[in-house]
């Protein structure tokens, strides 16, 4: 036995070390492209067209083939059969033919007003149903890749430096959230609307590679324990009725619903931060997803290190419990109307991002507590799965809640975008631009106009039904028009579309803040839903902690054996 021990890879600390960094960047580029298009949310409105709801359906997609086709718990079954090495690849690939669907459909120029009709769906717009499928593709791979992850680190740290592993896991993974949120508006001004989806393509590719090199080592670590053949043996092999004993385990129960409600309070969150921050905190757009680009960077540093304490000191159930309660403190500030100056939105994603790290770094680790390693995979998968519920419904409920809450937004911003594309359709050929060049012009001019209302002007807006919009439009049009014609276009095209952007913003900001259009949105509902999903995380982490001191799963014990 201590033969054994001592040729082990899984000994070697730069062995561990480097698979853990290896299976990490397989993910990286999976928590980037999850929110990619979640900073470029005002974008998508002003360019494209949708709506809060369109953008609500576009979130929850994520889930769709994992909630209601149960890819997750297939997910689950396969990766206890076949292993970490197989799994993992068929999933780095999914997750690519994922984005690369969703990148077709976002660059794709449909006819204008078309739209698929699905039962008891209704009528959906065809670029948001084929981007939405691409994200529910990407989706199965990346929630496979997670549980796949996740128990290769329990394969390679059991008895060691688990939680640790698992905080360090998730902060490298995190680092992917960082960068979409504070780099693809950046993107997208500065290239096209599909920029950050493109980035995304590359990052997945560079993950298919890292992750055939974690399988390389992988196989080292079977054969330095004299697994020749199976990475799963017989005796540890899982079986379906061993399923009966998850579902069965009160306790589980109880960490997969904190899970749930925990998530859904911080991932769709992130999904519309930024659009909070330009709309409620008067950010400037392009820097406006870098706060909540803070979020992520704190969990970096500090899931590891709660990780770490969780390892030598225990009190996994005390620390959910701490975690859930600075996300009450957070989404009840965040909540409150008059509170809207921005270093205040600032100081609150970062003590966020410390609740974020507190309840992952216990909460991951504990379910080995709980669960036996040979159905660790289906566990995994069916806490992903009920998380993936979560994710799936409250997009939906957010962007429903938030149209309806404010009918008037995304319609006046159709009208602005239309006003200035009809202007520069007319104007703009007679001046050597090519259709490409006038795409892209109306994309920044209808992006910029917007975003100079929402950040400088404060005015009580007028409800639609008083605002003669068609006239609105005319006004638009025809003041841009006027002075298009006059003007005198330089040379060089970058400086061109500058000089046509600026006065289609210019003109179109002097209108639309006469006639006071709407086209700010209030998050107060959307941010009292997620108070109560803080709230309950808070109750079911107080079950958990009763739970385990009733059957003695040790999650307040330390996880490093001496």
């Amino acid at each position: 036995m201590t033969e054994k021990i001592k040729q082990s890879l899984r000994e070697s600390t730069s062995a561990r070390w480097t698979a853990l960094v290896l299976a990490s960047l397989s993910i990286f580029g999976a928590y980037y492209f999850n929110y990619a298009l979640s900073s470029i949310k005002p974008m998508l409105e002003s360019v494209l067209g949708w709506n809060s709801e369109d953008f609500g359906t576009y979130t929850s997609a994520y889930a769709w083939f994992n909630v209601f086709l149960f890819m997750l718990i297939f997910s689950g079954f396969i990766l206890d059969k076949l292993g970490v090495r197989k799994t993992g690849l068929g999933a780095t690939i999914i997750m690519f033919l994922g984005t690369a669907l969703n990148y077709w459909a976002v660059n794709h120029q449909f006819p204008e007003g078309a739209v698929v009709h699905l039962p008891l769906l209704g009528d959906m717009k065809t670029q948001v149903l084929i981007s939405s499928l691409g994200f529910a593709i990407f989706g199965v791979g990346t929630e496979a890749i997670g549980i796949t992850i996740s128990k290769a680190v329990v394969r390679w740290f059991k008895g060691k430096e688990m939680a640790l592993a698992m905080g360090m896991q998730m902060s490298i993974a995190r680092l992917g959230t960082m960068l979409a949120l504070v780099i693809s508006l950046p993107l997208a001004k500065n290239f096209s609307v599909t920029a950050p989806i493109l980035f995304a393509l590359i990052v997945m590719l560079i993950g298919v590679g890292s992750f055939i090199t974690f399988s390389i080592l992988d196989i080292k670590l079977d054969k330095s324990e004299g697994i020749e053949k199976l990475e799963v043996s017989d005796e540890d092999e899982f079986k379906v009725s061993d399923i009966k004993f998850i579902i069965g385990n009160l306790g589980f129960w109880y960490i997969a619903i904190l899970c749930v409600l925990f998530y859904s309070a911080v991932f769709p969150f992130l999904f519309y931060a930024t659009d909070l921050m330009i709309n409620k905190y008067n950010v400037d757009p392009y820097w406006a997803g870098t706060i909540p680009g803070l979020l992520p960077l704190g969990t970096m540093i500090l899931t590891p290190v709660f990780g770490g304490i969780y390892d030598k000191f225990g009190k996994g159930a005390t620390i959910m419990m701490i975690g859930s309660l600075i996300l009450i403190l957070v989404h009840g500030i965040l909540a409150i109307p008059a509170l809207n100056v921005w270093w205040i939105a600032t100081v609150m994603v970062i003590i966020l991002g410390v609740g974020f790290s507190l309840v992952p770094s216990a909460m991951w680790p504990s379910v080995p507590k709980i669960i036996p390693e040979k159905q660790l995979g289906t566990a995994y998968a069916v806490i992903f799965w009920i998380q993936n519920i979560g994710l799936m419904f409250i997009p939906l409920i957010l962007g429903f809640v938030l149209n309806s809450t404010n009918p008037d937004v995304s319609p006046n911003k159709v009208v602005v975008k239309d006003a200035i594309e009809k202007a520069f359709t007319e104007v703009l050929p007679g001046k050597s631009f090519s259709e490409k060049e006038i795409n892209k012009a109306v994309q920044k001019a209808s992006g910029a106009a917007v975003d100079s209302i929402v950040q400088y002007t404060e005015y009580e807006p007028v409800s639609i039904e008083d605002v003669n919009t068609d006239n609105v439009k005319k006004m638009v049009y025809e003041s841009i028009v006027n002075n298009l014609k006059t003007l005198d276009i330089a040379s060089d095209k970058k400086e061109a579309i500058k000089q046509v952007v600026g006065v289609a913003k210019n003109n179109a900001y002097t209108v639309i803040a006469k006639e006071r259009l709407n086209l700010r949105y209030d998050y107060f509902y959307d941010m009292l839903i997620f108070l109560g999903l803080s709230i309950s995380s808070l109750l079911f982490a107080f079950l958990l902690k009763i739970e385990d001191r009733k059957k003695g799963y040790g999650l307040e014990m330390p996880n490093i054996k001496k």
